[in-house]
């Protein structure tokens, strides 16, 4: 099993954030720098082509090449297993994948990936019970987006019954308000954030991440 997926919390490397924080569809280099600084643990990029985020093989090599002590993941939708592994060869240093195909997960067991299932919260019910035990057999953790994005205790409540049969990484509802406790939660293993676009090369809006990061950090 991955040193990340062990019992309990998803473990840090670096112990300078309260949890473990992927970032998720970063499309530039500003992003990168500032959240591999910040010591989140994983950066997401959308690798797929028809993505609306999509990152090029040598995009990608421009703005990891800039940033290290940080995992890379590759982010797909609808490839399979083989695909998957045609384009891993592309990015170099991705040590994560998430996808929204559980059959495409199952077939890169023992290549030493951390994998990531993305799945809405309002399939959940889907999730539970074999299919969540299924997912902890192999060692997938699930990260649980929202159609709506909001965040409420039925959801609390279901998250921490899905959290019995799998890793949860929570991927909607976090704010710089709630963030801390979430971060305690029972059943919640970390966060996967949203990134953003730039306005302009160099400069974007960093407000909603940055608050959610910085009311995280804790000494080391």
């Amino acid at each position: 099993m991955p040193a990340y997926l062990s019992a309990g919390k998803l473990v840090k490397r670096i112990m300078s954030l309260k949890t473990f924080v992927k970032i998720n569809r970063v499309t530039n280099l500003t992003d990168a720098r500032y959240c591999a600084g910040m010591n989140a643990d994983v950066i997401g990029f959308s690798v797929e082509p028809d993505s609306p985020h999509h990152i090029s093989p040598a995009q990608f090599g421009e703005i990891t090449g800039w940033i290290s002590g940080i995992d890379f993941a590759a982010e797909f939708k609808n490839a399979t297993s083989e695909e998957i592994k045609e384009v891993l060869i592309k990015y170099q240093g991705v040590t994560w994948v998430e996808s929204e195909q559980l059959e495409a997960l199952l077939g890169l067991e023992n290549q030493g990936l951390n994998l990531l299932y993305k799945q809405p919260i309002e399939e959940i019910d889907r999730i539970e019970k074999e299919l969540g035990r299924e997912l902890k057999a192999h060692a997938i953790a699930v990260h649980l987006s929202s159609e709506n994005g909001s965040l409420d205790n039925e959801k609390l409540e279901q998250i921490k019954t899905l959290s019995g049969y799998c890793k949860v990484i929570l991927g909607f509802g976090i704010t710089s308000e709630n963030a801390l406790t979430l971060s305690d939660y029972p059943g919640i293993s970390g966060f996967a954030l949203d990134s953003g676009d730039e306005i302009k090369p160099g400069l974007r809006d960093f407000d909603q991440l940055a608050d959610i990061l910085e009311i995280l950090e804790v000494d080391n």
